[in-house]
């Protein structure tokens, strides 16, 4: 007799498919928006046979790889993030024609933003490494229009309002004081949008660069504009170990 696979439930299942977290995945199901072998369920904790059974959203068949593809980016400044915008001639998918998987961005860098963008089809990692709770490090070099007073550095560190909400505690530090070339590091583990450009526009500067030089630990040291790189088994174990998923 041909040995069954090991069933799987059916979150999980669209998760490592890239369909989203899953807790995303959870509402779709209870929406009626999945079928399994052409029967509409919309029980979160429905199991599958990841091998035999036909697993289906928004008509298309949804079939997880083997393994899960993880992929760090080195981000043009002039590129945009988002695949949805036609009028737009430069995105970063243009860039990652090679990567043998349908793989998406682990948050976003604004066109104006270079750097390290991770992109990959483990919904789970991705859901859990944008979740503030986890406290991912992101780390940027800033270049701004002149150097900040010691009583504005400590604003920055301390925390800014934008929002009506504070943004949480940041690691500053000077890199270059010169008068044509000030350049911060800025460490924070939030990614609220623009977050980085309007806090210092919140303390009276004008950010002329921006670039994120490492992202959960990821660097691009080394890697060169526009390139891309797979992480290696090693990485994606311990971020995924990092944000408490199972290491397969």
């Amino acid at each position: 007799m041909e040995k069954r696979s090991s069933l799987e439930r059916l979150n999980r299942f669209l998760a490592r498919a890239g369909i989203g977290s899953r807790r995303a995945c959870d509402r779709l199901i209870a929406a009626g928006e999945v079928t399994v072998n052409g029967v509409r369920v919309d029980t979160p904790g429905t199991r599958v046979d990841p091998v035999r059974d036909r697993v289906e959203y928004g008509g298309q068949e949804v079939r997880p790889p083997d393994a899960c593809t993880y992929v760090l980016l080195n981000k043009p400044r002039g590129y945009l993030v988002s695949a949805g915008d036609p009028h737009h001639d430069r995105k970063i998918y243009d860039l990652l024609e090679d990567v043998p998987a349908r793989v998406f961005p682990v948050g976003r860098l604004d066109m104006d933003t270079g750097g390290a963008l991770m992109l990959t089809d483990d919904g789970d990692l991705a859901h859990r490494l944008m979740h503030p709770r986890y406290e991912v490090d992101k780390v940027y070099r800033v270049g701004l229009d002149r150097l900040p007073q010691p009583e504005t550095l400590e604003r920055l560190r301390s925390g800014v309002l934008i929002d009506d909400r504070e943004t949480a505690p940041a690691v500053v530090r000077v890199l270059s004081p010169a008068k044509d070339a000030v350049e911060l590091e800025i460490v924070i583990h939030e990614g609220r949008n623009r977050q980085i450009r309007r806090v210092c526009e919140a303390v009276g500067h004008s950010v002329t660069w921006l670039e994120r030089q490492a992202f959960a630990g990821l660097t691009v040291g080394g890697l060169k504009r526009g390139a891309w790189r797979s992480l290696e088994p090693d990485e994606a174990r311990a971020l995924r170990e990092r944000v408490g998923l199972e290491v397969e």
